[in-house]
C-alpha cells in the first residue's frame, strides 16, 4: 500500500538534532542505523527518514508507539492511532535515553526500536538528516518476515537449494546481507527523502 504526502523532512538549519540509533529487533546480527535528524520534523516525516535511511520502500502500513500511544499516517485509518503530521520529534521525544518502537508492514511485521542516544546542538552549515554509522542491509521488502528472511539467505547462499535461482531473479542478481555503504546511504537517503514524501 502506498500513499502520497505533499510535506518532506526541512533539511535546513535547526537548534538541535537528535541522535537517533535505529535497530532492527529480532535480527542477529543485528541491522542498526545511527541518524542525526532535526528536532523539528513531525513523525510523518521521521518515518520518510527511517524509510530511506534502512533501506525499505514505504509500501506498507507503518506505526509508532511512544509511551503507550499510536501514531500513524490519518490516511491508513488505524483505530486509536494519532495522527504522526500533527506532533514534532521535540514534542513526544523529551529525554536522551528514551526508548519507542516503530513497526513497518503488518505483515512481514518489522519492529524497530529507535533509541534516542543524544539531544545535540546543531553545526553550522550543516545539513540534517545525515546518517553517520550503520551495519548491514535491510532484509528485502516483502520477503516474509523474520522466518521469510531466514529462509531466502538460506537458498541465495546454497547453488542446491530448489529456490536458489527464483530467489536470486526475485532480488535483481545478488544480495549481501553485510552490505553497508554510509556515504552512497546519505545519497539513498536525501533522493529518496523527497520521493516518498511526494507520494502524497
Amino acid at each position: 500500500m502506498t500513499t502520497k504526502r505533499s510535506r518532506s523532512p526541512k533539511t535546513i538549519q535547526t537548534d538541535q538534532v537528535y541522535q537517533l540509533k535505529i535497530t532492527l529487533q529480532e535480527i542477529d546480527p543485528p541491522v542498526w542505523r545511527r541518524l542525526l535528524v532535526p528536532s523539528h520534523v513531525t513523525l510523518g516525516e521521521l518515518n520518510f527518514i527511517l524509510q530511506a535511511a534502512m533501506g525499505w520502500t514505504n509500501s506498507h502500513l507503518h506505526q509508532f508507539t511512544i509511551d503507550e500511544v499510536d501514531y500513524s499516517d490519518p490516511q491508513f485509518e488505524l483505530d486509536d492511532a494519532e495522527d504522526e503530521f500533527a506532533v514534532t520529534l521535540a514534542e513526544v521525544a523529551t529525554s536522551e535515553g528514551m526508548r519507542f518502537q516503530m513497526l513497518y508492514d503488518f505483515g512481514d511485521s518489522w519492529e524497530h526500536e529507535i533509541t534516542v542516544e543524544k539531544i545535540l546542538p546543531s553545526e553550522s552549515g550543516k545539513r540534517y538528516p545525515v546518517c553517520v554509522a550503520g551495519k548491514r542491509a535491510c532484509p528485502p521488502d516483502d520477503c516474509g518476515g523474520i522466518c521469510g528472511y531466514e529462509d531466502f539467505l538460506e537458498a541465495i547462499r546454497d547453488p542446491k537449494h530448489e529456490e536458489h535461482d527464483s530467489m536470486l531473479e526475485w532480488i535483481g542478481g545478488a544480495f549481501d546481507p553485510e552490505a553497508f555503504d554510509v556515504e552512497k546511504l546519505n545519497k539513498r537517503l536525501a533522493k529518496n527523502i523527497k520521493e516518498f514524501s511526494s507520494w502524497r
